[in-house]
C-alpha cells in the first residue's frame, strides 16, 4: 500500500530532506516515534488486533490517545483499519507493508535493549 509520505516521494522522485521543518517524512518520523506510535507498531507486528485488544496490549494508553494515534498512523499509511458492520461495529487494525517495514527495525531495537539490560527484579 502506498500512502502518505510514501506516495508523495514516488510522485516527485526526489529524496526527502528530513531536517527541513516542512518535510512530510519528518512528520511521519514524529508520528512513529511519538509516545504511543511506537507501541502501536510493536503491538501490531505479529497480528491484527481489534481496538480493545490493542488497548489492553499497551498498558497506560487512554482510549482517546490510542484513537488519535491510530488515526494518524492510518493517515500516514502505516496501519490499515477495517470496520465490520456489526452492532456495535468491530474495528480491526493491522500493519500495512510500509508499517511492517518500519516496525521491523523497531522490533530489533526493542530486542537489543531487552537483551542488554540487567536482569529485571521487582522491588
Amino acid at each position: 500500500m502506498t500512502e502518505g509520505a510514501q506516495r508523495r516521494q514516488a510522485e516527485t522522485g526526489k529524496r526527502y530532506d528530513v531536517f527541513h521543518t516542512d518535510c512530510p517524512a519528518r512528520n511521519v518520523v514524529g508520528h512513529v516515534t511519538s509516545r504511543w506510535g511506537i507501541w502501536v507498531l510493536i503491538s501490531l507486528r505479529s497480528n491484527a488486533l481489534r481496538f480493545y485488544e490493542l488497548r489492553e496490549s499497551i498498558q497506560g494508553v487512554s482510549e482517546k490517545m490510542l484513537a488519535q494515534t491510530l488515526r494518524t498512523l492510518v493517515r500516514d499509511g502505516l496501519v490499515w483499519r477495517e470496520v465490520e458492520p456489526t452492532t456495535p461495529p468491530q474495528v480491526t487494525y493491522g500493519l500495512t507493508e510500509f508499517g511492517r517495514d518500519i516496525g521491523e527495525p523497531l522490533t530489533e531495537l526493542f530486542d537489543r535493549i531487552t537483551r542488554r539490560l540487567p536482569p529485571y527484579s521487582a522491588e
